[in-house]
């Protein structure tokens, strides 16, 4: 068997609207930390021991992402891990921010939310 080529994920790049008002939502609200800031992006780690980095980059003419249409019922391109995803969902909705239904069963649990610019993001905990 092979080898895989990769040992992870770099970065996440996600369009944004405005670099400022996007890192401060992510820091206050998924409690992200801003790494640096400029005009065009602001890069931000989920947490101090992440590898990887989440790039908010300012599109010229901002559309949220848009996940295909697929037979999987996926609509986005990240999932969050979660530790306790009942107390993520709940923190989320106590603060305004759009969510879909947590689903799944067991030990396996999903949902998705927005961030402002309406980027649909994933949590799962399994």
């Amino acid at each position: 068997m092979k080898q895989s080529l990769f040992k992870g994920v770099e970065a996440i790049f996600i369009p944004i609207k405005d670099p400022q008002l996007s890192a401060k939502w992510y820091e206050e609200i998924l409690g992200f930390k801003l790494l640096y800031r400029e005009e065009g992006a602001a890069v931000m780690k989920i947490t101090e021991q992440s590898p990887t980095v989440i790039c908010l980059v300012k599109a010229k003419e901002h559309q949220p992402c848009h996940f295909p249409d697929n037979h999987f019922g996926v609509g986005k391109y990240v999932n969050f891990l979660s530790q306790n995803i009942e107390e993520t969902y709940l923190f989320l909705v106590d603060h305004h921010v759009q969510v879909e239904a947590l689903e799944g069963e067991g030990g396996t649990k999903f949902f998705t939310f927005y961030d402002p610019d309406g980027n649909p993001l994933g949590v799962c905990q399994s």
